[in-house]
């Protein structure tokens, strides 16, 4: 039973990243970002929900703190 769990969660994320790969997350010279790497890695963790219409989008507000006055 657990070979076939490890199974099918390995297939999941093959899946995720197959359509991570269609998107361009994988293949195009892009700046790593926040966002860029939230997208991708939503992506592959959504798996085959891609391919039913989940689009997950990460939205970074990276706030730096400020110093003190």
């Amino acid at each position: 039973m657990r070979s076939l769990i490890g199974i099918i969660v390995l297939a999941w994320l093959v899946i995720g990243v197959v359509a991570a790969w269609q998107r361009g997350y994988i293949t195009h010279d892009q700046d790593v970002s926040c966002r860029t790497a939230g997208d991708t890695a939503l992506t592959i963790v959504a798996g085959p929900l891609n391919y039913f219409g989940v689009n997950p989008k990460v939205d970074c507000h990276v706030t730096a703190p400020q110093p003190s006055s």
